[in-house]
């Protein structure tokens, strides 16, 4: 344990309410600006991309590893938070609660972050309008596995930092450049000058697309669109896309979920890159 002397919580204080409206309401950690995380991986890759822990909640009476000490230790600076088992065990999500569970501040990103790093071949995907948490959990993984530069996220969506986001994405939020799209004539003036800069090509993707991805070579510099997984691109965003292909499939059930789609794409044009020849 470290020299600093916990907050202990025995009963649904204040402070007990603000960690619980973290967990489950979007609007508190909208108007916070923090997200609320459960288990060691997530913790360890929030920790290795440098979030800024607010605060570490531990178990009355839980004997910690080495691993959850040196937490602790590390992040002395942060509100550590020692809670009864009986309230511990409602602000988790698991049935075997974790030993340790963070809130952080929300690293937040812009198109000028962008324009700092001017990559001749930048590899994007945008989201359109996600719907479901654990899809967009699992497409940020492949993101990160296949080093896409930047998650971009357009219109009313779900909570990207949703506890269930985090958990599917195995902490690869934490490592991901998420920008959201809130303008979408600022969205086509970026498109406007990447194209222009380093001629960008712009990919949809769609069940019925003209184009079979078996006959294209996807490299970058290129953006990849996701459509939304019940209604797909929207009509506007088509009209802005060079290409829209489709993924050949040859079983009974014409489709697939968006994160597998969406990985298929994702792996296609890391494959393709010259950095990988």
């Amino acid at each position: 344990m470290s020299g600093k002397r916990p907050i202990k919580i025995s009963v649904r204080n204040a402070e007990f309410q603000v960690l619980s409206a973290l967990r489950t309401n979007r609007s508190k950690r909208s108007q916070e600006k923090e997200v609320f995380v459960e288990g060691t991986e997530g913790i360890k890759q929030l920790i290795e991309a440098g979030w800024e822990i607010t605060r570490i909640l531990f178990s009355d009476g839980m004997k910690l590893s080495h691993w959850g000490e040196s937490v602790l230790q590390k992040f002395s600076f942060a509100k550590q938070i020692e809670i009864s088992p009986d309230l511990f065990g409602e602000l988790s999500e698991k049935e075997n609660p974790s030993e340790l569970m963070v809130t952080a501040k929300i690293r937040q990103y812009d198109f000028s972050d962008l324009k700092f790093e001017k990559k001749d071949k930048p590899f994007y995907l945008l989201f359109d309008r996600p719907s479901d948490l654990g899809n967009f959990g699992s497409i940020l993984r492949s993101a990160d596995a296949f080093q896409v530069d930047a998650v971009f996220v357009l219109g009313h969506s779900i909570d990207v930092y949703d506890p269930k986001v985090v958990r599917a994405s195995l902490g690869s939020l934490f490592h991901t450049k998420l920008i959201f799209v809130e303008s979408l004539s600022r969205w086509e003036t970026f498109l406007k000058t990447e194209k222009e800069r380093c001629g960008l090509q712009v990919v949809g993707t769609d069940s019925l697309g003209s184009q079979s991805l078996g006959n294209q070579n996807l490299k970058p510099p290129i953006l990849i669109i996701l459509g939304n997984e019940a209604k797909g691109m929207s009509v506007h965003l088509k009209s802005l896309c060079d290409t829209i292909v489709n993924i050949p499939m040859f079983g009974v059930v014409n489709s697939l979920n968006v994160s597998c789609a969406g990985s298929i794409l994702l792996w296609e044009v890391r494959k393709n890159a010259k950095s990988l020849q």
